[in-house]
């Protein structure tokens, strides 16, 4: 099943790190994608190895409504996919109000044009799992579960999925209506290509490929990690399901792996190391002068099993080795070879996902 081919989709937040991946396989599905970000946030770039991923390239600041608008108007895209934001936990301590503005008012420049839009579309907006208030509970947190956030950025993300629920109650909840629209969460993804500051795999490669120690803030914390391509393919069958059944419009998923493999930073710094021989890493946890995160942080995904068919695909072995590969790949034999990499493992991961049966978005 492939919706995407031949259609008109764009993605906000395309030069990002998932952005860009996500930009390369609709790419490979066929789609005539259109990316809009206001810059190219990294150096290194995921976005810039890749090249010619998408078919229009717009630089525009997400928060101005106006140019956001008339580009969406000019695409008329058949899809929409959200991941423009400001992602980076201690950038949202130091402006918060820039955050605010970017992932909250950024969000509802995307929603007006969706209110005055005269085509059909399918939109997923892509929060995070930061979004829900966050009690340190050992369970998974369901899509019902109380929105919140104790600091600036997770509290961005719950005010978006509020600016989006009050959209779609107000405009969109009609069974006849054009727009048919979803909410993905997600958090704690690792993967190639990531150069984001204050991250823990970008951090360690970082340092490793310099023949430097990491030091690691908080190797107790404990989070459901995922290679980027799952929570991805969550989105794509999100989209693809929402554009065939709009009882689905309205809706929030999480998406992540499975409530067992939660691991530690710890754990994730050494299950990477067995793939890359790094120098080894740093507890700085007793020194760290950062704000707090949170310690414990996990979802429950059985909406998206249930909703979608939708599961993980990797396992927490394959995750690490992955990621681990990807970045020996750059740092060892160059941009061209990562780029290979990058397009290799979307390919491997379409084939795993349909022997596993994980997925029915490539299943036809």
């Amino acid at each position: 099943m492939n919706v995407f081919h031949n259609k008109k989709v764009l993605i906000t937040g395309h030069t990002g790190f998932k952005g860009s991946w996500l930009s390369a396989w609709l790419n490979l599905l066929g789609a005539e994608v259109t990316g809009l970000s206001n810059q190219v946030p990294t150096r290194p770039s995921h976005f810039e190895i890749l090249t010619d991923i998408v078919r229009y390239d717009l630089r525009i600041d997400i928060r101005n409504q106006q140019e956001v608008s008339l580009a969406l108007k000019n695409c008329e895209p058949d899809f929409i996919f959200h991941l423009a934001a400001q992602p980076i936990v201690f950038e949202a301590y130091e402006n918060p109000f820039a955050t605010f503005e970017t992932n909250v008012m950024g969000t509802a420049s995307v929603l007006e044009y969706l209110r005055n839009a005269k085509t059909e579309c399918t939109a997923v907006f892509i929060t995070s799992d930061k979004c829900y208030d966050n009690v340190e509970s050992i369970y998974g947190y369901r899509e019902s579960d109380r929105l919140g956030g104790k600091d600036p950025y997770s509290a961005s993300k719950g005010g978006a999925e509020f600016v989006i629920k009050s959209y779609f109650d107000s405009y969109f909840s009609q069974s006849n209506s054009k727009i048919k629209m979803g909410v993905g969460r997600a958090g704690n993804v690792i993967g190639g290509g990531d150069w984001a500051p204050f991250r823990i795999v970008p951090d360690c490669a970082r340092s490793w490929a310099a023949g430097k120690i990491p030091e690691i803030r908080n190797p107790f914390a404990t989070r459901p990690w995922q290679h980027v391509l799952e929570p991805l393919s969550g989105y794509l069958s999100l989209a693809a399901s929402l554009s065939g059944n709009s009882s689905l419009s309205g809706e929030a998923f999480n998406f992540g792996p499975s409530e067992v493999q939660n691991h530690s930073v710890e754990e994730l710094v050494e299950e990477i190391m067995l793939s890359w021989s790094g120098n080894g890493w740093l507890d700085k946890s007793s020194t760290n002068k950062l704000p707090p995160e949170a310690g414990l942080l996990k979802l429950c995904c059985d909406k998206a099993l249930h909703g979608l068919g939708w599961q993980s695909t990797l396992n927490f072995k394959e995750t690490a080795k992955w990621t681990a590969e990807w970045y020996k790949a750059f740092y060892n034999e160059g941009q061209e070879v990562a780029k290979d990499y990058t397009l290799k493992q979307i390919d491997e991961f379409v084939n795993l996902s349909i022997s596993r049966k994980t997925s029915p978005l490539f299943i036809s």
